[in-house]
């Protein structure tokens, strides 16, 4: 698929999982649970052990999911992955080089940033998303709906901190996706390789999303 589309793939799904785990063979077992639960994307952190692996096994074993890299930190690793497959790039903080770079490739650029300044500066550097991170610590969604104001047709992905009680309230506040990690691949439910309980979690989130967003797309009531 192209840029455009993955674009459009990851925002209608609305949900980006972080996998930040100790293996490749764990971070394999959560990427299957989470598509398998209704979420056909993945982020695979390079954090991971042997994760530009993991990337590429999953582009060519699980065509059906949009497969991406966290944690790029330099353009050397941002090639290795683009080789790899992966059709989106992001890390925790802003990099215009990383920016250029996928976009030359035509990849989904996903930097992350925190204040205007930051937003602003990959917003005119051509960034897809830009990853708000970490969300949660600097206000949850009041900040979101803080940045639409001056941003209002910027995709926002709310990151860090978003669990079943604010996933809503983030999509309500305007974010165009969720970054979501430990809240939807517990690691102890990788350890005990409970893929249902992946499962019902990724399946809960994405109904959070699909009924907040259908909230924010109710028409309000006429006038008596």
């Amino acid at each position: 698929m192209k840029r455009d589309e993955i674009h459009a793939r990851i925002e209608r799904i609305g949900i980006i999982p972080a996998v930040r785990l100790s293996s490749a063979e764990d971070a394999l077992f959560a990427a299957e649970a989470v598509s398998r639960g209704g979420i056909p994307i993945v982020e695979i952190e390079m954090t991971v052990p042997g994760a530009i692996a993991v990337i590429a096994h999953l582009v060519k074993h699980a065509p059906q999911m949009i497969v991406g890299a966290g944690d790029v930190f330099d353009s050397d690793i941002a090639r290795q992955c683009i080789d790899a497959g992966a059709q989106f790039l992001t890390s925790p903080g802003l990099d215009l080089k990383i920016i250029e770079f996928a976009l030359g490739a035509d990849v989904v650029a996903m930097p992350g940033a925190l204040t205007p300044t930051e937003v602003t500066r990959a917003w005119k550097a051509g960034a897809d998303f830009v990853k708000v991170f970490p969300c949660a610590q600097v206000g949850g969604d009041t900040y979101i709906r803080a940045l639409k104001a001056p941003f209002p047709n910027l995709p926002l992905v709310a990151s860090g901190g978003v669990n079943q009680h604010t996933a809503a309230n983030f999509i309500l506040a305007g974010a165009a996706a969720l970054g979501i990690g430990g809240e939807l691949i517990p690691k102890d439910a990788i350890r005990l390789r409970q893929s249902e309980r992946i499962f019902t979690l990724a399946h809960r989130f994405a109904k959070f999303v699909a009924n907040a967003r259908a909230l924010l797309h109710q028409s309000p009531p006429s006038a008596k």
